[in-house]
């Protein structure tokens, strides 16, 4: 007999809570000192644990109080054998972190990684509906991959002075 959705769902928040409580405690271990901005290097996984735990929480919530809502009901005929892999989204995800290592130095941090968001979204839509994508869906994660990368690459480069691959001298880009 199977697990219930209740108990799987509930599973993953305590999964997704104890990720937290492990970065957490990681976090204990670095150093609090403030640097240059006045943030210390624990700021960063302070912060990914504390949102880790707040996304477990309400997680749980859902999962107590119906589970995922809204949902279309699965066809018969649509659903995968369980354990079923979908290599193609398999390979999209893993091309998409080789091409990151392979490209960062040259094109540096913002775009490299601009481009492993798109691929890796992609390799999740074949893994989801094996569908095709349409332009507009490329052109818009690489919009939302642009939108992370580089506030990632300010934060870590201009307040935390961690040196990461630029495609400029300038440390903008």
């Amino acid at each position: 007999m199977g697990w219930s959705n209740k108990v799987r769902q509930s599973a993953v928040a305590l999964a997704v809570l104890g990720l937290a409580g492990v970065l957490a405690f990681g976090a204990m271990d670095i150093s609090s000192e403030a640097g240059y901005a006045g943030i210390g290097p624990n700021f960063l996984p302070w912060l990914v644990a504390a949102g880790l735990a707040v996304i477990a929480i309400f997680l749980g919530f859902e999962a107590q109080t119906g589970g995922f809502r809204d949902m279309p009901e699965a066809q018969a005929d649509e659903v995968p054998p369980p354990g079923a892999p979908c290599w193609r989204g398999f390979a999209w995800m893993s091309g998409a972190l080789l091409l990151n290592a392979a490209l960062i130095t040259s094109i540096g941090f913002i775009l490299s990684c601009t481009l492993c968001f798109a691929c890796a979204a992609h390799g999740l839509r074949q893994a989801q509906s094996g569908a095709p994508q349409s332009l507009g869906s490329w052109f818009s994660d690489l919009a939302v991959g642009l939108l992370i990368a580089a506030p990632v690459f300010w934060m870590f480069t201009k307040f935390l002075a961690i040196s990461l691959p630029g495609l400029t001298r300038s440390g903008w880009l």
